[in-house]
Order: C-alpha cells, then structure tokens, then sequence
C-alpha cells in the first residue's frame, strides 16, 4: 500500500481539476478561496457596518464546505497520508535560503524560522503576519480574487482580468523573494 502515500501524478489530478471547472462553469459559479472569507464576514453580521457584506451568503455556502473540506484533507494527508515530510530542494535554493538565515531548508514544508511557533514570539514575526495579512487582503480585493480563484477559475474560462491577475502574483511573487525577503530576514 506504498502508492496511497505517494502524490496523485499530473495526468490524474489534472483531468479532475479540469472536471470540477467544468462542473462549476456548468452551474454558473466561480471557485475561490478567498470570497469564503467575505461570506464569514457576512455571517457575523459586517453587512451592518459596509454595504459590501450585505449578500445572501447562502448562495455561497457551498464554497465553505469546499474550505472546510481542503482543511480536512490537508489535516489527514499530513497526519496520516505522509510518510515524511522533507522535500527534494536544489542545493543552490537551500545555499541561498542558509544565506538568508533559513536553517534546514526543506527539512519541511514551511521555514520554522517564518512559520514555525517560535515567529510568534517575536516582533519580527507578528509584523511579517500582520503587514502579509494586510497585503494579502487588499491585494485579493483590488485584484477581484485571490490566486486559486483567478489561476483555476478565471483561466479556465478565458478571463482577460485573471490572465493579468496572475501574471502580477507571479511579478510580486519574484518581487517578494528577491527584493523585500531578504531585508525582512
């Protein structure tokens, strides 16, 4: 039972993708992540302060359960479907994330020294969550979506805006990594 730790190859997990956007162009909505984030807004009731949370978030109930579900299975993949967590880098990526002060590059997924429990204990780290939060927030509403929603979605049918939307992730993408990481680490 070796191959159910294994990740699903390209030409399985594609052809399901493109059928859940086919599925969801069918029934005339969009997928994305972070328009769960204005029905949970909506729910607790912001629609009272700005016009912009007064939706029937029941339309979108749907999305949630998506949520709900991608936290679920991405608990018990890492838990129970992965047998190690360690990840194949280049030794020139790990050499430059040990210049930046990134230990153990791909020991795992995420770099403790960002992510890791520790980060909060520090200013430095409340302000990469807080000042990322705030990027990530206005970026996702000035852009009209966020990266799953204009990459998967907006691609897939044939959106000019989710074209320009993502070549400018990727741009701020590059951006972050080699302009403004290495003076925030």
């Amino acid at each position: 039972m070796e191959w159910i730790y294994q990740p699903w190859p390209w030409y399985v997990a594609g052809p399901i993708i493109a059928l859940v956007m086919v599925l969801l162009l069918f029934f005339g909505t969009s997928f994305g992540v972070s328009s769960n984030l204005r029905t949970m807004c909506t729910i607790a009731g912001a629609g009272k302060i700005n016009d912009f949370f007064k939706f029937d978030w029941k339309t979108q109930a749907w999305n949630l359960v998506f949520i709900l579900g991608a936290v679920i299975g991405g608990f018990l993949s890492h838990y129970f479907l992965t047998l190690e967590t360690t990840i194949d880098l280049n030794p020139k990526t790990i050499e430059n994330l040990s210049e930046l002060g990134i230990q153990n590059a791909g020991s795992s997924y995420l770099p403790e020294k960002i992510f890791g429990i520790e980060a909060l204990y520090s200013i430095q780290g409340w302000l990469i969550l807080i000042i990322g939060g705030v990027l990530v927030g206005f970026g996702t509403r000035y852009a009209g979506g966020c990266t799953s929603g204009h990459a998967i979605s907006g691609l897939s049918d044939l959106q000019l805006p989710s074209l320009i939307a993502v070549v400018g992730f990727f741009i701020g993408g590059l951006a972050m990594t080699h302009l403004i990481l290495p003076y925030i680490l």
